[in-house]
C-alpha cells in the first residue's frame, strides 16, 4: 500500500494524522481484499477527516475490486 498526500491538504501534522488514519482504516479493511493487490490511496482534500468515513470507502472500493475480479 502506498499513501500520497500533497500539501494541500494542510502542514504536516495534519498530513500526518491522514496517513496514520489510513494506515488504520486499511489494515483492518484488508481483510476483505480476497487477492493481493497494490494499492496507491489518495485522499479528496476535505476539511475534516475520520476514521469511519475512510474506513466506509475502503470498503466500497474493496467490494468493487472483489466484483470485477468475478466477472
Amino acid at each position: 500500500m502506498g499513501i500520497a498526500i500533497s500539501k494541500k491538504h494542510g502542514k504536516a501534522v495534519k498530513r500526518n494524522r491522514i496517513k496514520r488514519l489510513l494506515r488504520a482504516t486499511f489494515a483492518e479493511t484488508s481483510v476483505l481484499l480476497k487477492q493481493p493487490y497494490s494499492i496507491i490511496l489518495l485522499p479528496s482534500i476535505k476539511e475534516k477527516y475520520s476514521y469511519k468515513a475512510f474506513k466506509k470507502s475502503l470498503e466500497i472500493c474493496f467490494k468493487k475490486v472483489n466484483e470485477c475480479q468475478k466477472g
